[in-house]
């Protein structure tokens, strides 16, 4: 006798629960139970919840726990056809993107890149010590035969960050001027910044071949566009209604307060969700190499498979230096913005 029986019994569906029953050879806990009329049952203490598949063993109607995750499942095949005719034309792009920075990155020659990325340094940060540092970082990864793996991490960072940004910072403005907008938008936002990163992988191996630069560079994105869109909300919620106010007064259209004002304002909170988003985008690179990114992830994921100690520590040693490297860059170009902000708002 099942624990839950007598819920279906009191209430008269039992003619209902068994007729769906499969008859078969009884288990030998059931002719125990049979023999010894039924038991007392478990007692209170030990009465299991009564999930799906509890109640499937009192009433075989209810569905079990596996017929729940196998519907999802077929509901998803059913509709990935029309789903990849849909997006392959929409995603291609990001395709090309992706294989033409990984192409630049890693034929422009490390005696003309190498200076290329320090002359970005020096204009983000204008601090000859972040440059001298970035220099010494990139030498060692070159060093050690990590050069190319470490720039087509870079590669791929540089196109999912900017796709980030130029995506997100428009939805963002748009939340900050809709309230419903907001409403709609952030249990969404919720739901892809609580999400596991390896459950992003799933459906995008069933809708794209593995062999796509897309199926890992829309995960990246998914994972990472969060914050961008958040702290572009909030920056623009927060400018000082006293300015806006006071733009109005001068006259300015929705427009030229966005461009002129608010914007501007909100620079300090956009890049700090610009350098969330790269921190992001870097963690999840390593992922992605599940997947076939290259990179220094793959490195990682060898160490991990082949046992290789050596191998995944120092693959994860230049990860943490190019960690350090987009956090020190982008938090210096911060602190600039966040001193013009300053002083735009003094004079």
């Amino acid at each position: 006798m099942a624990t839950y029986d007598f819920i279906f019994n009191g209430l008269g569906l039992r003619e209902w629960c068994d007729k769906d029953a499969t008859t078969g050879p009884m288990s030998m806990a059931d002719l125990l139970a049979q023999g010894s009329g039924g038991g007392a049952g478990p007692s209170v203490w030990e009465l299991p919840f009564p999930s799906l598949d509890a109640l499937n063993e009192a009433c075989p109607a209810i569905a079990r726990t596996r017929d729940l995750t196998k519907g999802v499942e077929t509901s998803f095949l059913d509709i990935k056809d029309t789903l990849k005719i849909v997006l392959d034309p929409i995603t291609q792009p990001l395709s090309w993107f992706l294989e033409g920075a990984l192409y630049a990155f890693q034929n422009t020659p490390w005696f003309i890149m190498i200076p290329i990325l320090l002359a970005v340094v020096y204009f983000a940060s204008k601090s000859m010590k972040l440059v001298g540092f970035v220099a010494f970082s990139i030498l060692f990864l070159a060093f050690i035969d990590h050069y190319n793996f470490a720039m087509q991490t870079l590669a791929i960072i540089f196109v999912c960050a900017f796709l980030c940004v130029l995506l997100g910072v428009p939805i963002g403005i748009a939340m900050s001027r809709s309230d419903t907008m907001q409403r709609l938008t952030i249990p969404v936002l919720d739901m892809l910044q609580t999400l596991p990163p390896f459950v992003y992988l799933i459906p995008l191996i069933f809708l794209f071949s593995v062999t796509e630069p897309k199926l890992y560079g829309i995960a990246i994105i998914l994972y990472a566009i969060v914050p961008v869109i958040r702290l572009t909300d909030l920056g623009i919620r927060l400018v000082d209604k006293e300015v806006i106010e006071a733009a109005e007064a001068f006259g300015m259209t929705d427009r030229q307060k966005l461009y002129g004002v608010q914007i501007p304002l909100a620079l300090p909170n956009i890049m700090a969700g610009v350098n969330q988003t790269i921190m992001m985008s870097l963690a999840m690179v390593v992922i992605a190499s599940l997947v076939s990114a290259p990179g220094l992830g793959v490195l990682v994921l060898r160490g991990i498979r082949n046992l290789e100690l050596g191998v995944g520590l120092i693959a994860g040693l230049g990860i943490v230096l190019l960690a350090v490297i987009l956090d020190r860059v982008t938090k210096a170009a911060l602190a600039r913005v966040n001193a013009a902000s300053a002083a735009q708002r003094n004079s």
